[in-house]
């Protein structure tokens, strides 16, 4: 068994590896993808297209577009005259967000009576809207709050010393900056093995059947079990090395620490690997063609990525989606990577996360190689 099973480990291996393409493709886009998600990845909006109607033309006016100009989050496009400019602006795409200042602004600030400001905002992007609109929120509330204080203080300087004061102190742990790069980075990872490992370990398998080369190899001496084992195990390896190498990308190069243990994180790998490679098998038992394995791979890959939690939290998901997501390897993947990387947990924590990979990679694998018996009779 083991000369039976070393001779088709070798032809898959110099299958895999004999096309320049094909070495590149195993391992260059996966760098390259993270080294892109890496960067484009993130759930900061900055340097929102902005235009300005300032009809009130005053100083006070004046200094709060200044604080728009001096944000890193706005990028003022325009400065219009008249506000019927803005529908076309909105409608070219030139700007997502206008914001008008009517006459009478300083006038009312200064008698301390509100003073409207107008936002018109494209919320086709409703997630682009709504922290845009924070923004402008956090501006203007600084301008007015600054403001205020300042007018106190020529006014009642005695009064405002014994003004009481909140002030809320931000203690963020294990991601203290805040870096969306530290949240993208880990999921990356998961999500990059996942498409590998399918994809290899489906078209792999469909393309012996479509060239007819299939019928060939089950007709020598080697056992399907050893067949199985033979297909499986190559992509069990690329994907491990790959793992390691999207992380390695991870670590030294968006400098996102790893605080865990790596023995935690190689064990999750390996798990998730055995989860993936079941799913790979399975999709080749049903698939006849190569385009068959693509597209059903394909309809696999998105809502896992989708219902992992990846860009979106789960709890936000409808109730029945989030029961979905308990049969997603994907989903406690995640988990382990962003708290191996973040957080420095140790199995004591993430073992019902490791146990749940396990329970699915086991079904999984089982399911497959009995389906994969039966396609071969």
């Amino acid at each position: 068994m083991i000369g039976r099973l070393r001779h088709m480990l070798i032809k898959e291996f110099i299958q895999v590896f004999r096309d320049k393409r094909a070495r590149f493709f195993l391992f260059g886009p996966p760098i390259i993808q993270m080294l892109v998600f890496g960067y484009a990845a993130t759930l900061e909006i900055r340097h929102v297209p902005t235009a300005i109607v300032d009809y009130d033309n005053s100083q006070v006016s004046r200094d709060l577009i200044s604080r728009f100009e001096g944000s890193r989050y706005f990028d003022i496009r325009a400065r219009l005259a008249n506000r019927r400019q803005i529908p076309d602006m909105i409608e070219r795409g030139d700007v997502m967000m206008a914001i008008q200042i009517n006459s009478g602004f300083a006038e009312n600030v200064r008698k301390g009576q509100t003073a409207h400001i107008q936002v018109i905002v494209d919320s086709s992007n409703s997630n682009t809207a709504l922290i845009g609109l924070g923004y402008v929120n956090e501006v203007t509330s600084n301008f007015s709050r600054k403001y205020q204080l300042e007018s106190m203080q020529r006014t009642s300087p005695l009064a405002i010393a014994h003004m009481p004061k909140i002030v809320l102190d931000n203690r963020p742990w294990y991601n203290t900056d805040m870096s969306s790069q530290w949240f993208f980075v880990p999921g990356v990872i998961g999500n990059l093995v996942l498409v590998i490992v399918v994809t290899l370990t489906a078209f792999a398998v469909v393309r012996e059947r479509e060239i007819g080369t299939l019928e060939q190899i089950m007709v020598t001496p080697i056992r399907r079990t050893e067949f199985i084992l033979g297909k499986t195990i190559p992509f069990f390896i690329i994907g491990l090395f790959d793992a390691a190498l999207i992380s390695a990308v991870g670590t030294l190069w968006f400098r996102v620490p790893l605080r865990g243990s790596i023995a935690v994180l190689a064990l999750g790998t390996v798990l998730f690997l055995l989860c993936v490679l079941g799913i790979g098998l399975f999709i080749s038992t049903v698939s006849n063609t190569q385009q068959q394995a693509m597209v059903t791979s394909f309809f696999f890959i998105m809502p896992s990525i989708t219902f992992s939690g990846f860009g979106s939290p789960i709890s936000s998901m409808p109730e029945f989606f989030q029961y979905l997501t308990y049969i997603n390897p994907l989903r406690y993947f995640q988990i382990v990577l962003r708290s191996v990387y973040l957080k420095g947990v140790g199995l004591d924590v993430l073992w019902p996360q490791m146990a749940a990979m396990a329970v699915i990679g086991l079904f999984m694998l089982t399911v497959s190689v009995l389906r994969f018996h039966k396609s071969l009779e």
